[in-house]
């Protein structure tokens, strides 16, 4: 059938499958053009919007960035309620919450076994408070998905730019994945290396992002225990940064990318990739990763919020 043939049939015949391309499928129907997404990217487009909040010690100092000096003293909310922040957003039509677990103050929401620098040494609930587990108990509660974010930087662990962090660090991954119930998404900042208080020593100190966290075997950690979550950062791989936070995409927004690294020759990791390219994605690029759009707002006690919307729609496939 020439390509005229083809188009008369389409139209005498009906909608005509548009992503189905050249190559052995099943009857009726050819293979899609590679790369697809997988069941959990699909999951993921569904959900269309979610809410991105950071909550932690950085609402009682007013910086958006910790040192990693800060008291646990500090961290003493008088009316956190993770009900009514969930029910909030649920009513509001976000569809998961993605909470700051860990920023890069090093400060852990939850009472971790990995550093006294967390919850269990603050004056709230007299230690005895976890914010991860009421507020993913709440997400359960009002059908909500509850996502984690972890900082890979930690300005305040004396071990950073160490080996033993990196097990430090996948340890605090393996609680949140084994410790709050499913989540549907991880997410990795670019934020990587610089000043900070480290164990009390003011210096800055610098690691290779392309190669410090070994982020295939760090993830993959995180997927034997939470096969179903979808992991963000500048390189995916599963959902890519859109490379601003001021709310919009590129037009076109592809569903398709291949990151780029800044130095040739090494691995695209968190922070060491032309994000920028991210707006717009990569017409026939090499792995499905699509874009999330972030838009910052100011919440309630200066904790600041954004909005996650995917940025890109389904490909229909036969």
């Amino acid at each position: 059938m020439n390509l005229n043939q083809l188009i008369k049939a389409a139209v005498l015949g009906g909608a005509l499958c548009t992503a189905c391309f050249a190559g052995a499928g099943p009857k009726g129907c050819l293979t899609p053009l590679k790369p697809v997404p997988s069941a959990e990217q699909l999951e993921w487009h569904d959900m269309e919007m979610y809410a991105f909040v950071h909550f932690t010690i950085n609402t009682f100092t007013g910086k958006e960035w910790g040192y990693g000096d800060e008291k646990p003293e500090l961290f003493h909310p008088s009316d956190f309620d993770a009900d009514d922040l969930v029910r909030t957003l649920a009513d509001a039509g976000f569809k998961g919450v993605v909470l700051t677990c860990k920023h890069h103050d090093g400060f852990c929401l939850w009472p971790t076994k990995t550093t006294l620098h967390s919850v269990a040494a603050s004056p709230w609930k007299q230690g005895k408070g976890d914010v991860v587990k009421e507020v993913s108990r709440a997400c359960g509660k009002y059908g909500v998905r509850f996502g984690v974010y972890l900082s890979p930087w930690d300005r305040n662990a004396a071990s950073y730019g160490t080996p033993d962090y990196i097990r430090m660090y996948r340890q605090q991954l393996k609680e949140l994945a084994t410790g709050y119930g499913s989540i549907f998404l991880a997410w990795f900042d670019g934020a990587n290396g610089g000043d900070g208080y480290y164990g009390g020593a003011r210096e800055r100190r610098s690691i290779d992002r392309s190669a410090y966290y070994d982020w295939k075997a760090t993830w993959g950690e995180l997927k034997k225990r939470q096969p179903g979550a979808v992991i963000f950062s500048d390189v995916g791989p599963d959902v890519r940064w859109v490379g601003n936070e001021s709310g919009y995409a590129g037009y076109p927004c592809w569903a398709t990318y291949t990151p780029v690294p800044l130095q040739a020759g090494t691995e695209p990791a968190p922070g060491t990739v032309r994000y920028r390219l991210g707006t717009e994605g990569t017409m026939d690029g090499k792995y499905w990763i699509p874009a999330e759009v972030d838009v910052a707002m100011i919440g309630r006690a200066g904790s600041g919020m954004s909005m996650k919307i995917p940025a890109s729609g389904r490909r229909k496939i036969c």
